[in-house]
């Protein structure tokens, strides 16, 4: 019974972190409101303390959370930023591995080259979640955002296989960094395969599934969807490949089965008011967990120091201040490099300021936001050695990464919103142009299919049939054609469509508040019953759904 209740109040705080976000006069980002409730919830007079066991942690939440966003992430986009993205998710995981690892070494002697080495790797993962928290939607530049969303998809993989050659490393004392980077290869390609074939596979059985349920329900293939991260994650843990790579994988599978088999209307909005929901919940219990384990790590362990001597508090400060300083350094570094060169390709080719310049290396600098993954990697650590022994230096690694994750998400609360400043989108959106262009061709095709399908029921009718769907028809065409005539160049046919359209959209709106109103007095006098009200209702809740849609795009 206690983990049921643990697993309800973390629902719960879950809950009450994004309704208090609404409530604050102030604005915060979500995820340090949510580390907060973690930490208040650790307090020792709620009594609540939630062992963190990184295998599990690994197995629950990181498998949908990659899955989801290898789903959502643009393909486009990100196999247009693929350079990019490979020199930070493979080599900054490699430089701050190595060089990162070498400064550990040195900076604390009780922590041996190989377990300094760990450290680095569990500290070079970053977390896009916290980003785009922190950050708030399109702050960040689009382009950058997904070069950012690109590598945490990527570096997270990178990272961990990083941090289980060091384990390795430390555990047998040999290390070969060809063995290392064959297997860096092997491990990489088997995650990535066995992520796509179980996509591929649970997809097409769950096509098979909804033709064989009673009127196509799309309820078995969402719980299908469900199972894909977990399966993937488990089949390539299993058989020693990449799980994290093969969430990813199987999540840009779907993207690309979702494109080319398009299934019915009620399955895609299921799955995705499924998909939304379980991003929430486990993105938010993801942090309110960090924040369970920041007081009992970073408190137990500078309360620990202080009765020793206070010097060690300073000094365990002093070590997570110059790490983080360290990761930033070689982070900025990194990325001014790469632009120096992209900027040198550049001319070569011509194009002159077709690079950002240092404002967008110290946004990018800021943005590498450390988060669970991190933890889970450093817990990860043996506790002993093969020969039974202590493993020397972990409980001050864990201490290191617990103090970066939170001085990144301090940092990146102070420093980001400084950077964005007057950096805004001038109200242009990168891809309205392309957006005004498919509506415009799905109109007009639509007018071209309401044209074939009037000729064809009107071929055998009568004159009074044929008059009647004659009129039908051009009803029909004229909601394409309004459409077409705001999506045209020419502003004055363009606003007076507009202003047309904005009628008609106010009306509807009236007409479907008065018969949700309607509905509701209904279902109070018992004149309906509630399955008749929330199939009436849902249908009023998809059409203006669809109506406001429109509407933001015009405006």
């Amino acid at each position: 019974m206690e983990i049921v209740f643990t697993v309800l109040i973390l629902l719960l705080a879950v809950a009450l972190s994004g309704a208090c976000l609404r409530l604050l006069p102030f604005k915060v980002p979500l995820p340090l409101v949510q580390i907060t409730f973690g930490a208040v919830l650790a307090w020792p007079v709620f009594g609540l303390h939630v062992s963190f066991d990184p295998e599990l942690f690994m197995l629950l939440f990181i498998p949908p959370l990659l899955f989801a966003d290898g789903w959502r992430i643009p393909k486009r986009e990100f196999f247009l930023q693929r350079r990019a993205i490979l020199m930070l998710a493979l080599g900054l995981v490699f430089m701050t591995v190595l060089a990162v690892g070498y400064f550990i070494h040195a900076l604390v002697p009780v922590i041996s080259l190989p377990i300094a080495f760990a450290l680095a790797a569990v500290l070079s993962p970053t977390d896009a979640v916290a980003l785009s928290g922190i950050a708030g939607k399109d702050q960040i530049p689009a382009q950058l955002m997904h070069i950012l969303e690109g590598e945490a998809l990527m570096n997270d993989a990178s990272g961990l296989v990083a941090l289980k050659f060091a384990i390795a490393a430390a555990l047998t004392g040999v290390f070969s960094l060809r063995d290392a980077s064959v297997s860096f290869i092997v491990i990489a390609a088997g995650g990535l395969v066995t992520g796509a074939a179980v996509s591929w596979i649970f997809s097409m059985v769950s096509v098979r599934m909804a033709a064989f349920t009673e009127e196509g329900d799309p309820a078995p293939g969402v719980v299908m969807t469900l199972l894909i991260p977990f399966a993937s994650y488990l089949f390539a843990e299993h058989a020693g490949w990449s799980g994290v790579l093969a969430a990813v994988s199987a999540g840009m599978m779907m993207n690309h089965l979702s494109v080319i088999h398009v299934g019915p209307v009620a399955a895609r909005m299921r799955t995705n008011s499924t998909w939304t929901m379980i991003e929430f919940v486990f993105n938010g219990m993801v942090f309110i967990l960090l924040g369970l384990q920041f007081p009992h790590i970073l408190g137990r362990a500078l309360l620990e120091a202080h009765e020793t001597n206070d010097k060690l508090v300073w000094l365990l400060l002093g070590y997570v201040a110059a790490v983080a300083i360290a990761l930033y350094a070689l982070r900025f570094v990194w990325v001014w490099l790469l632009r120096w060169v992209a900027s040198r390709n550049a001319v070569k080719q011509g194009v002159s300021n077709a690079v950002p310049g240092l404002r967008t290396v110290a946004i990018t600098t800021v943005a590498g936001v450390r988060g669970a993954v991190t933890l889970a990697g450093v817990l990860s650590l043996p506790m002993v050695l093969s020969n039974g022994m202590p493993l020397p230096g972990r409980n001050v690694a864990i201490f290191i990464a617990s103090g970066v994750i939170l001085v990144s998400l301090l940092v990146a609360v102070i420093a980001l919103p400084l950077l964005l400043r007057g950096w805004r989108h001038s109200g242009h959106d990168p891809h309205a142009t392309e957006e005004r262009l498919a509506r415009t061709q799905a109109a007009q095709a639509a007018i071209r299919a309401i044209d074939d399908m009037h000729n064809t029921v009107t071929a055998g009718l009568d004159e009074a049939a044929s008059a009647y769907a004659t009129d039908i028809t051009a009803r029909v065409m004229d909601l394409y054609r309004r459409r077409l005539a705001t999506l045209t160049d020419e502003k004055e046919p363009a606003e007076r469509a507009r202003r047309a359209d904005a009628l008609e959209r106010q009306m509807k709106l009236a007409a479907m508040r008065a018969e949700r109103a309607t509905l509701l007095s209904l279902r109070s006098t018992q004149q309906i019953n509630d399955e008749t009200l929330n199939k009436l209702m849902r249908e009023v809740d998809l059409s203006e759904t669809a109506l406001t849609s429109r509407g933001r795009f015009r405006s």
